[in-house]
């Protein structure tokens, strides 16, 4: 580990060799100057992210030299050292910048050192914390992770403080609010970002198919398996396996799963070898967990074995003031796509789509916008381009919404009649796999109007 550098800045100096010479021993690289301009040219090429500083020195004194350091180095954290019992000094050193201070003459070495490790370690967080924002911004620039919402300011400092750590999240949130794209945003700013993120849809495939996804199978281990083939867990091995639509996992499989996290093995179907995998684990589910739990469905263990950190994203209703964000971010990129050129939205179409309650979050949001991209016939989006938005959320009539199922079953019903019962283009906009599609218009005794 690289020992943390120091500059000491005192014009005494008995006193600042003293501190030097302690510091060394305890692990510091010190770099040391016995005024402020010294101090300023050391810096500049020896950048180190903690000082500890004298208030009264000849020339430039502390607060200057504070006010210097933090111009190149806005991060630097300053520990002051002020005469006894001066605590108007304190008081000046803090309010130019300084994190500590610290009585002449250091006399108590130990709170000298908890204190510069305390600084050293707060340089550290603000500089990472910085750097991942950054990436973060970089990365998702287009994404529905942007966004000027408290709501979503707390969903990106989330992300940017467990992508690091290589822990187990599961991500939470109604349908069609993203959560695919913050399980890439995550794997992003981890060490594993070199390495694939490999994602399936655990409701997408019937349980024999789903375990030979996951686990892979050996040849003949079942009829039509004419050769190996591997299965998602080792095609993820050193990176991130994303599990989506956890919730819909049968609980043969929970169990299969729970074994995999507890044991991080895995044996292919008709194999009795043992593979071992080194993967980070991403889940995501818009149900319940815990009511599924008391229902029966979901394994207990299991919630607990996934849930270590929980990141849960905001319904696009709770994002206050992005909807138009979003709706400029989606115009910009079907313009593109279809060829089209639109400068914008106007005042009515705005007004509309920030009134209307967005059942189908952000996925629905960005559906509305292609359709009239296509339908637009004019260089702004207008009101007639956005049919179907009469019911919002600022309505001064009131609206009965329904309960989950029956939205769900209104938006997946008005989806396939956009798309004329188009299969693969219903599917592709709701965002689910046409196996889910067909499931859920059984479900829901859907039928194509004669």
């Amino acid at each position: 580990m690289q020992p943390i550098r120091i500059l000491v800045v005192d014009d005494e100096k008995e006193q600042r060799e003293l501190v030097a010479g302690f510091l060394s021993k305890n692990g510091f690289e010190v770099i040391q100057a016995e005024n402020g301009e010294k101090a300023i040219d050391l810096y500049k090429t020896l950048f180190s992210p903690v000082a500890l500083v004298d208030m009264k020195m000849p020339g430039m004194n502390g607060l200057e030299l504070i006010k210097k350091l933090k111009e190149i180095n806005p991060f630097i954290q300053i520990i002051m050292l002020t005469a006894f019992g001066s605590v108007e000094s304190a008081v000046s050193a803090m309010k130019a910048g300084a994190s500590d201070y610290l009585t002449k003459p250091v006399e108590e070495l130990d709170e000298l050192l908890i204190k510069l490790q305390k600084a050293a370690e707060q340089n550290r967080l603000i500089v990472d914390n910085k750097v991942m924002t950054e990436r973060l911004g970089e990365i998702f620039a287009g994404s529905e992770i942007i966004g000027e919402s408290i709501a979503m300011s707390k969903v990106r400092e989330m992300i940017s403080l467990v992508g690091p750590r290589d822990a187990t999240v599961l991500v939470t949130g109604p349908s069609g609010t993203g959560k695919e794209l913050v399980a890439r945003a995550i794997h992003a700013l981890s060490s594993r970002a070199d390495k694939r993120l490999v994602a399936i849809n655990c409701a997408a495939f019937p349980e024999t198919l789903l375990e030979s996804e996951l686990f892979g199978h050996e040849k003949g281990a079942f009829t039509g398996a004419d050769r190996a083939k591997q299965g998602r867990f080792e095609l993820a091995d050193g990176g991130t396996l994303f599990l989506d639509e956890i919730g819909d996992m049968p609980m043969t499989m929970q169990v299969k799963l729970l074994r995999v996290l507890e044991e991080r093995s895995i044996q292919r179907l008709g194999s009795v070898n043992e593979v071992k995998i080194d993967i980070r684990i991403i889940a995501a589910t818009n149900r319940d967990l815990e009511e599924r739990i008391k229902e029966g469905t979901f394994r207990e263990d299991l919630f607990y074995r996934l849930n270590v950190i929980q990141v849960e994203l905001p319904s696009l209703a709770e994002r206050e003031g992005d909807v138009l964000l979003l709706a400029g971010k989606f115009l910009d990129k079907f313009c593109v796509k279809i060829g089209k050129k639109i400068t914008g939205i106007d005042h009515e179409a705005a007004s509309a789509l920030s009134s209307y309650g967005w059942p189908g979050n952000v996925r629905e949001l960005e559906n509305v916008i292609e359709r009239a991209v296509v339908l637009s016939r004019g260089d702004q989006i207008s009101r007639k381009d956005l049919p179907g938005l009469d019911r919002g959320k600022n309505s001064t009539q009131p609206v009965n919404i329904g309960t989950l199922a029956e939205v769900e079953k209104g938006h997946i019903e008005t989806t396939l009649m956009s798309t004329d019962w188009n299969f693969a283009l219903a599917a592709e906009k709701l965002g689910i796999h046409r196996n889910t599609l067909r499931t859920k218009i059984k479900e829901y005794k859907l039928e194509r109007p004669s």
